[in-house]
């Protein structure tokens, strides 16, 4: 170093050592500058994923976290199972974003069932979340002190919940094992014991179809209304004169009942046993609900089995096109497993996903052109990754500044 040329006593050495040190500071102070920005998006993200404000300790964590690692990595942490903070995600947002599911008055404060769980056993394991409405699963506790589940009764779940349990400990088995049906019957949440209470109870099984409609590729009838589809299998319940006059049938009732009538076939064997408080299954017998009230319209459609058909793939209003359906499948099938399949398969429940979750996430409805085409990305990549997790960890990413 004695050789070195100085300039005002200081040696290129110290000089390039003082350079280094005003550089980091520099740096740390643009992250410091920009910490407000990401420790309000960290406490945002938090708030509405998990419903509760962060500790300071963990605010700085997840404000570190989504400098290093970004806005949807910082989600997907929030949300990660494995971790403490993770619980009133599955606990309290999960459980309040399935209950309206699972009635048809869509209330939020329907108690835990096996409908909600199942949901959420889904999403903290991040299955492929199309599951939920054709596998053979149902999502149970774990805590050996309550009543085991009955497919006659709530108390597991209404006791899970009581004793507030964290809902991270659900256990996936094979619903099969647990209400009777053989495994080819089962269809994820359309044949849970909720599901069967809500949509399969009285009537003559259409607000199944209509319910699960909703629920999951985020149409009503309404929105599949297409009064150029075949007649022929609306059942014999249903006038083609309402109040005297055909063209009421013709000009509206036919656009949803050709759609509805040909899918909700695949629930002929099932009914919801208010006596029993259970499901009920009968295998190649159709159920007399849907033979009731024959003399309505005595040419009309006539039961014989669980057949279904998609009378939307035709070319139509909710063709291939509109509604996503999955080339791969033949469109029509027997039995409901067959039928949930062909919903969840659709491009119309992977965009429902992520319209639900950003509405649930951010509180509102995607309002922007940006908005729509991001939400619209993150359906477009559920197609392929099949994960609602990962929807979440997007959707909260994308509404974290707002």
């Amino acid at each position: 170093m004695s050789n070195m040329k100085r300039s005002n006593g200081i040696s290129p050495l110290a000089k390039a050592a003082a350079l280094g040190v005003a550089l980091a500071t520099l740096a740390l102070g643009q992250q410091a500058s920009a910490g407000p920005t990401e420790r309000a998006q960290a406490r945002r993200m938090y708030d509405r994923l998990t419903g509760t404000p962060p500790d300071e300790g963990l605010l700085t964590l997840l404000e570190n976290k989504i400098v290093s690692d970004g806005l949807e990595e910082t989600a997907w942490f929030i949300i990660n199972p494995a971790q403490d903070h993770s619980k009133n995600f599955y606990t309290v947002t999960l459980k309040n974003f399935a209950a309206p599911w699972t009635n048809r008055d869509q209330s939020i404060f329907a108690p835990l069932n096996d409908y909600t769980a199942t949901v959420i056993g889904l999403i903290k394991d991040d299955a492929d979340f199309r599951q939920v409405l054709f596998d053979d699963v149902v999502y149970v506790g774990t805590d050996t002190s309550i009543p085991a589940y009955s497919p006659t009764s709530n108390e597991h779940y209404a006791k899970l919940e009581s004793n507030s349990v964290d809902l991270r400990t659900l256990r996936r088995t094979m619903q099969s094992s647990l209400n009777g049906l053989p495994s080819e019957a089962t269809a994820g949440v359309i044949t849970s014991r909720a599901g069967a209470e809500a949509f399969f109870l009285d009537g003559t099984n259409r607000a199944m179809f209509r319910f699960t409609l909703l629920n999951h590729l985020c149409r009503d009838l309404e929105q599949v209304h297409d009064t150029t589809r075949p007649t022929d299998r609306i059942r014999q319940d249903v006038t083609r004169s309402p109040g005297g006059d055909s063209s009421v049938f013709n000009n509206n009732c036919v656009g949803c009942h050709s759609v509805m009538d040909s899918m909700a076939q695949a629930f002929a064997f099932y009914d919801f046993d208010e006596t029993a408080k259970r499901l009920v299954y009968t295998p190649e017998q159709v159920q007399p609900k849907y033979l009731i009230n024959a003399d309505n319209f005595r040419p009309g459609f006539v039961t014989p089995n669980d057949a279904w058909d998609n009378r939307m793939r035709l070319d139509g209003r909710n063709d291939v096109r509109v509604l996503g359906w999955d080339p791969s499948l033949p469109g029509s099938g027997k039995g409901a497993k067959s039928l949930g399949r062909e919903l969840a398969y659709s491009g119309a429940f992977a965009q429902c996903q992520a319209e639900k979750a950003f509405r649930k996430v951010c509180f509102r409805s995607p309002t922007t052109v940006a908005e729509y085409n991001r939400v619209k990305a993150i359906g477009d990549e559920f197609k392929s990754g099949h994960s609602m997790r990962r929807v979440f960890a997007q959707v909260a990413a994308e509404c974290a500044g707002n």
